[in-house]
């Protein structure tokens, strides 16, 4: 924890390791924040369809970067209602959250993330086989800065 005084209030800020899931079909994109929340990296991507086994190899994930909560990229429709990947995603947050006890996992908006994924790969002109291999590296990369976005315009 890092301690900070502002105009002399006493504030505990809270700083964590914070992983994001951009969960798919047949690829499951992973990132991680550093500890002071500045940076989210991409660390893999899951190939795998059982979701069983997905949380068995996130769960592996979190322990060994020693994770404090995990944000689950919540697929809303555009009109912000929720479909059958959404509830699909509600229930495999529900499973890795009891799997996974003691570490918060949130369900977080992430309308968008893969069309903006594209977009940023598109502007460094990567395309083909490798464009599929990472575009939900990139996904959870932006699922994770925008949740670190709203927890620092937040904090006080």
């Amino acid at each position: 924890m890092i301690y900070q005084f502002i105009d002399k209030i006493y504030l505990e800020v809270i700083i964590m390791i914070i992983m994001s899931i951009d969960l798919g079909d047949a690829r499951t994109g992973l990132a991680i924040c550093d500890k002071m929340e500045i940076l989210a990296v991409p660390i893999g991507i899951i190939k795998e369809t059982q979701l069983d086994e997905i949380i068995k190899k996130i769960s592996q994930k979190a322990i060994y970067y020693n994770v404090d909560q995990i944000i689950v990229g919540y697929p809303k429709n555009t009109n912000g209602s929720i479909g059958e990947r959404a509830k699909k995603t509600q229930r495999f947050s529900q499973k890795l959250s009891k799997e996974l006890n003691g570490i918060q996992v949130i369900l977080w908006d992430e309308r968008n993330t893969t069309i903006s994924a594209a977009g940023i790969l598109n502007e460094v002109n990567v395309r083909g086989k490798k464009r599929k291999n990472i575009i939900d590296e990139v996904a959870a990369v932006i699922i994770l800065e925008s949740y670190l976005n709203y927890r620092k315009n937040t904090q006080l």
